[in-house]
């Protein structure tokens, strides 16, 4: 993601009209540790990105996937897109950076892109098992108990990663339509807010497991309330969520189920 003439060659030698930039390190306990290879890959590969997307004739639309971790720690809440980007431990600053960024190509140079801010995104496929979802539900099919890593406390939103996909291709397709859009930022969220100690009580309930959680409360440098008002999308784009918080856990436990017996 840093190379910026390997990602400008490639741009124009598959003449390239529609980027979805979701490349970045995506784990908050790994920034915390190494903070500077986030800020490389998160914000200098933002950079890089659009540069190259400056420099290719044949980009007409860009999406730039931000996150509810860019608005930092607000009192108000929900965050709506006019919340003010105020990251302060290292991934939510290199996604308020990567956020603002992509507004300053927008506007200073007309580049075609538009920012989404998501929730917590879930789904098959995701094998950080650190990741509470992944994490819990592996623990169940093995028979071991899931450890929650903060106190629990911790309120998050969940967003299945097929409406993430579905959401990320809708305003791609907007922006084709409504050029007038470009710069704009659009939280997605199906605005059904948990702690993390209830998501994976409901995992266990969706499991029919009676497995007991550890809680660990170690989780350190992160935000405790954090979740979104997606009222901008729902309106000017015609954007609405396809699966519940129990459709999305249905299919992701499913998955796993499936992925692990493969492995096993």
């Amino acid at each position: 993601m840093r190379d910026q003439a390997l990602l400008e060659r490639t741009l124009g030698e598959y003449e390239v009209a529609t980027v979805l930039h979701l490349a970045a390190q995506t784990i908050v306990p790994i920034a915390n540790r190494n903070p500077v290879s986030t800020f490389e890959t998160n914000i200098g590969g933002t950079w890089s990105l659009l540069e190259a997307c400056r420099r290719s004739p044949s980009v007409k639309e860009i999406v730039v996937a931000s996150s509810d971790k860019a608005y930092g720690d607000q009192d108000v809440l929900p965050y709506t897109e006019d919340t003010p980007l105020a990251g302060r431990h290292p991934y939510d600053v290199s996604k308020s950076c990567a956020d603002l960024i992509t507004q300053a190509y927008a506007t200073t140079y007309g580049l075609p892109a538009v920012v989404a801010r998501c929730g917590n995104f879930y789904g098959g496929g995701d094998l950080n098992w650190s990741r509470l979802v992944p994490g819990t539900i592996r623990s169940v099919l093995r028979g071991e108990r899931p450890i929650i890593r903060s106190d629990g406390q911790f309120v998050r939103d969940y967003f299945y990663a097929e409406d993430g996909a579905a959401a990320y291709t809708l305003l791609a397709e907007r922006l084709g339509e409504k050029p007038e859009i470009k710069g704009r930022a659009y939280n997605f969220s199906n605005e059904s807010q948990l702690t993390s100690l209830a998501l994976a009580e409901k995992i266990l309930e969706h499991m029919k497991s009676s497995e007991k959680l550890i809680v660990k409360g170690e989780a350190t440098h992160e935000i405790r309330l954090q979740y979104l008002s997606a009222d901008r999308a729902r309106k000017e784009l015609q954007w609405s969520s396809l699966f519940s918080l129990d459709e999305g856990l249905k299919r992701t436990i499913d998955w796993y189920r499936t992925f692990l017996a493969g492995q096993a």
